[in-house]
């Protein structure tokens, strides 16, 4: 029989701890002569993110072992750090930002790229095979002090360790090229400020001389109001691509004669936005079909017929497939599975889990003290519909009193051009299995459900998206499934900008929790020198063009409205943060010191933008629930009080 006992003081199994240890995630997976291989983030390592591949025995061999960290800072958030070539390994390393090669035979390891007048000054991203002997990749270079004192070339990167040699430059951000099957062209994307990825990209093409020169490059698809998120060399004639020039990314087939065909012409978002140089969301399989990740359904696309078919309507599977057996290898969750690398078959269409090193089944808690995620659709009042995700509160051992609702976390995804997904999240289950509830929303701006639902946020942040959070709080409490008096509102770098205007112009929730946000709008742009050069012009869409709006980054900046804040806050900042750089929080915080606003602010030296080390997650979660503790009124015991100070 349940105990029962006030929502949030439930006693747990999932600690912080449990949590941490969930974030030794994979990434960044290829399949090598017929191995699956990946990178893989371990929080316990103070966040390295090692190489590693599926043994035959089900074991997990260690490619890249420590101190190597395959990680890179282009666009400050990095891509693809490493490849398989000529039987040895190139990588980027976090330290120095340089591409060495490792000999696993001998365990060797060897610099192909100089080091930099200034540390880390020159980094690369985005490996990919070039002509015999050479590494093609995007190579960023600093070129002053200010963040947005930045270039961007595509380079060859020979293995013996002569540095690197300019292929060229279209754009001021590039992806790196691809050598076309007879060596003859070469393939890129490349957008200009104030574009992002998602909003305006062309698909370059140029041919290769004998020497490996570039000769003038031609724009085969893309330019404005479409973007490009992928290509695939087909043949030495045709391209694969996923673009959206009727609105939602489909796969396209593109001659080098200009011409273009949509292979399936559907409603479905079958790409997403490139955050990341290198994401893969279709892989062909031949014989006129393909594997596509349908708003992170793994479906099969079959030309013949112009249809996708589902096959797992479960399991959510990140960008970055690849061909495996008789199907394909992929990073997949489900709603009570975390992410791990998983083989579907795609003619029997069973799901099979490749290897985690550590069985899942030995490291996650029991079920019944996780939640299954519950889809809805909420409406907005202008009518417009609020994809969401409730996590109600799940513990076997406790409810709540009948008497009693429980509190409820509005979780606001980062980005904003970003989504939530219906997958076993561990941060989440750390709450709900205390007995506080979590709804993920997926608001106005969000990616999966087309450039139209995309776009509802152009010029509009910091009101669609607080509307629509706000939105679906309202009707929970209406529902009767959340306590009115004891909402909280939380999120990262756009969510905690989301979070905090939201408790700057509306009175729905008691409490935030912000994580390294977006707080002065003006400052958080290229003119104002707070931010990173990818997305210095990313407001010029999200509120508008400078100066002609001038007073929209006045009005919807948390930092000048402090003054009507509802409710307590807890920020949470990394001080190696390059994309919401802690000046912002600082401020902020400074700001509401000898005001009456209760208010917490920890930081954490060594951390970039978002956590990685053990260590930081645990504080930092242990922190959140601490500060909901003492706001709604439970106890948490174990947990050392935060220091909230008006």
């Amino acid at each position: 029989m349940p105990e029962i006992a006030p929502y949030g003081a439930w006693t747990s199994p999932i600690t912080a701890a449990d949590v941490a240890a969930a974030g030794n995630t994979p990434q960044w997976l290829d399949v090598i002569d017929g191995e699956v291989w990946w990178a893989e983030a371990r929080p316990s390592e103070r966040g390295r993110v090692a190489l590693v591949k599926a043994g035959h025995d089900g074991t997990v061999e260690e490619l890249l072992p420590a101190p190597w960290n395959a990680r890179n800072r282009v666009h400050e958030y990095g891509g693809r750090p490493w490849l398989a070539i000529d039987g040895k390994i190139a990588f980027t390393h976090w330290d120095d930002q340089r591409v060495h090669l490792r000999d696993p035979a001998t365990g060797e390891v060897t610099a192909l790229t100089a080091e930099p007048q200034v540390p880390q000054g020159v980094r690369y991203s985005d490996l990919r095979p070039g002509r015999p002997g050479e590494i093609w990749a995007v190579r960023e270079t600093s070129t002053g002090p200010r963040r947005t004192d930045i270039t961007r070339a595509l380079v060859a990167i020979p293995l013996t360790g002569d540095g690197d040699r300019e292929l060229t430059t279209t754009h001021h951000f590039l992806t790196a090229p691809q050598l076309s099957p007879d060596h003859t062209h070469a393939a890129w994307l490349g957008w200009n400020h104030p574009d992002m990825p998602w909003d305006t990209t062309e698909l370059c093409v140029a041919p290769v001389a004998p020497d490996g020169t570039f000769g003038p490059h031609r724009v085969l698809a893309g330019g404005p109001g479409t973007a490009v998120c992928q290509l695939e060399w087909e043949t030495p004639d045709s391209i694969l691509a996923l673009l959206d020039p009727d609105g939602w990314w489909n796969l396209h087939r593109i001659g080098l004669d200009g011409t273009a065909r949509n292979l399936a012409p559907v409603t479905e978002e079958l790409g997403g936005a490139l955050w990341k140089l290198g994401l893969t969301w279709f892989t062909p399989l031949g014989d006129g079909k393909h594997a596509v990740l349908n708003s992170g359904r793994l479906a099969v696309l079959d030309e013949h017929t112009a249809q996708v078919t589902t096959i797992d309507h479960e399991t959510t599977w990140a960008a970055g497939i690849a061909p495996y057996g008789n199907g394909i290898a992929g990073l997949a969750a489900g709603p009570r599975q975390e992410t791990a690398v998983r083989h579907a078959d795609l003619t029997t269409g069973t799901l099979t889990e490749i290897t985690t090193g550590e069985a899942l089944a030995d490291r996650l808690p029991d079920p019944r003290y996780l939640p299954t995620p519950e889809e809805r659709v909420f409406t907005a009042a202008d009518g417009e519909p609020i994809p969401a995700y409730i996590y109600p509160p799940a513990n076997a051992d406790f409810t709540g009193p009948d008497d009693q609702l429980p509190p409820y976390l509005v979780h606001v995804h980062g980005g904003p051009t970003g989504r939530n997904y219906p997958v076993l999240d561990l941060d989440f289950s750390y709450f709900t299995s205390r007995g506080i509830g979590v709804v993920a929303v997926n608001y106005g701006g969000s990616t999966g459900y087309g450039r139209r639902f995309r776009e509802r946020l152009r010029e509009q942040w910091g009101v669609v998206d607080v509307a629509d959070c706000v939105a679906v709080a309202r009707q929970l409490v209406t529902e009767g499934a959340a306590d009115p008096d004891r909402l909280a509102i939380r999120g990262g770098s756009a969510g905690g900008y989301t979070s905090a205007v939201t408790m700057t112009t509306e009175r729905a929730f008691r409490a935030a929790t912000v994580k390294y946000p977006i707080l002065d709008l003006h400052r958080w742009t290229a003119a104002g020198g707070e931010t990173h050069d990818f997305e210095s012009h990313y407001l010029d869409g999200l509120i508008g063009p400078l100066p002609e709006t001038a007073d929209r980054y006045r009005d919807r900046s948390p930092i000048n409205n402090t003054g009507t804040l509802a409710g307590p806050l807890l920020f949470l900042q990394g001080l190696d943060d390059q994309i919401c750089p802690p000046e912002q929080a600082d401020r902020f915080v400074a700001s509401l010191n000898g005001t009456e606003v209760p208010h917490a602010y920890l930081t954490f030296d060594g951390e970039q933008h978002g956590f990685r080390k053990a260590e930081t997650i645990i504080a930092a979660l242990e922190a959140e629930l601490a500060f909901y503790g003492q706001v709604f009124g439970f106890d948490t015991p174990g947990i050392t009080p935060v220091d909230l100070r008006p």
